[in-house]
Formats: C-alpha cells, structure tokens, sequence
C-alpha cells in the first residue's frame, strides 16, 4: 500500500523502533513460549540507567540482569536503539491531568496558564526521577505514545489561547526547553536525581569560593551573589521564575496579538 510504503521512506531504519511503540509487539514470533516480556526488560533496563546513567545499558547488562543470555532478548528487542525508544517512551509514563483552576491556579488566572505551570511541574519532576533522559531524547528518533501524550496534553492546555497551531507548538517547545535546561544544569553539576530541582544553592556556593578575595574584579557578579543570601525565593528557583516570565511572555503575547486571550 501507498501508506505503508510512505511509512517506510519517514521513518527508515527506524521501523522497528516504530513497531515496538506503536506496533503493540510483545512477543517473538517464533520460538518456544516466551519467559520475558518487553515491560520486563525495559524496566530492567530504566533500573540500570537510573543508577549507573545510560552508559551503564547494554544489551549484554540487561540479560545478565534478567537472568538470560542476551540472544534471548533479541527475540523481544531489535537491538539497544529500539531498547533506548522503549525505556524513554515507558519513563516518560502518562502525561499529566489537567489541573482544576480553583486548586492549583493563582487569583485571575487564565486556565491555560494553569495547565500549563503543573505540566511543567511534572515534566521537571521526570527530569528529575531520570536524568538520563536528557541525553537520550534527543536528534531525530521515534516518539512513542506516552511520550508524544505529553505533546497532546500541552497543546490541549493552549487550545482556546487563541495561538495559531504553529504558536502553540513553539510555546511548548519553550517551555520545555526551559525545563530541560535546568535540569541539564543541575547534571553538569553532578547532582544527579537526589537534587535535581536545586542547582542554583551550588551555583551560589561555588561562586562565593570563586569570589573570596576576588570581590573587586567581578563586582557585579559579587554584588548578586550577595543578595542572595538575603532572598532566598530567588536563589533556590531560578526555574521557577524561568518559568513564569515564558508564561508572563506568552500572556503578553495573546494580549497583544489576539486582543486576550
């Protein structure tokens, strides 16, 4: 068929990738009845990069893991690529609700901003349960259900904005690269999952040992560093306040563009 074969020449050599999130295979088509599952091997596999990163998944790891040879896996799983769409898609996990805007929202908040905070929320808080999705979901690959659910629940938070499709696309787009990027800072700094949401305490401490007897040749920097330790709101959320100047912007822009929004 004309789609199948359109199907093919998009997604290339990554059709098993495709068959495997979408497709709903879970066992091998051939051989005797199976003792594994995918759900099995992938969380094994999750297991293994949560603890070690992802350099720490492979094949040949996540058999021994389990129990198996690493022939056995590939029954189930092409190869560690198709692996790596799986583990991300299954980490990711369900999107969140919506929130109501009598619970979560601030006095006169638009509900769009509402849904739009707490989706943050919950992508930064997966970030941090997995930091070594940052590596992995990025360049051009398969996006699996869950996954690309997350994409649906956003743009479903701007539908009534009155954002063109387009717009509504590079607003997400924004604000979840402002989210990766905090959490990206918060693993250069080799702080891992346990303290994933704080990276602005260690950046305010090193900058203190930088600054010691140094003061006068960075006096803007010094002078920063300094008010922080009286305002501690802005020293530990340097995501947050990320957060609501995209969503102040993004509030600014429906005003001006569509007469509000």
């Amino acid at each position: 068929m004309a789609g199948d074969d359109e199907k093919r020449s998009v997604f290339g050599d990554q059709a098993g990738s495709v068959e495997l999130l979408w497709g709903g295979r879970e066992r091998p088509s051939r051989g005797p009845k199976p003792a594994l599952s995918l759900e099995r091997i992938t969380l094994t596999a999750i297991d293994l990069a949560d603890t070690g990163g992802l350099g720490a998944v492979s094949m040949q790891r996540v058999a021994a893991e389990l129990d198996f040879t690493k022939m056995s896996l590939y029954r189930y799983v092409p190869g560690k690529s198709e692996l790596i769409a799986l583990m991300i898609d299954r980490a990711m996990g369900e999107p969140p609700g919506a929130p109501s805007p009598d619970t979560a929202g601030r006095s006169g908040e638009e509900p769009w901003r509402v849904e739009l905070r707490a989706w943050a929320h919950a992508l930064a808080e997966v970030y941090h349960q997995h930091p070594w999705l940052l590596g992995a979901a990025v360049g051009p690959r398969v996006m699996g259900p869950q996954e690309l659910g997350w994409t649906e629940r956003a743009l479903a938070a701007l539908a009534d904005t009155g954002l063109t499709g387009a717009e509504q696309l590079d607003a997400v787009v924004v604000v979840s690269g402002h989210i990766r990027a905090i959490a990206q800072v918060a693993t250069s700094m080799g702080l891992g999952s346990a303290r994933a949401k704080e990276p602005e305490q260690v950046m305010s401490a090193a900058l203190n040992e930088l600054l010691a007897g140094r003061a006068d040749r960075f006096p803007a920097v010094a002078a920063a560093v300094a008010a922080t330790e009286t305002d501690r709101v802005s020293r530990d959320r340097a995501g947050e306040f990320g957060l609501e100047r995209i969503l102040d912007g993004l509030a600014a822009y429906m005003s001006r563009t569509r007469g509000g929004a």
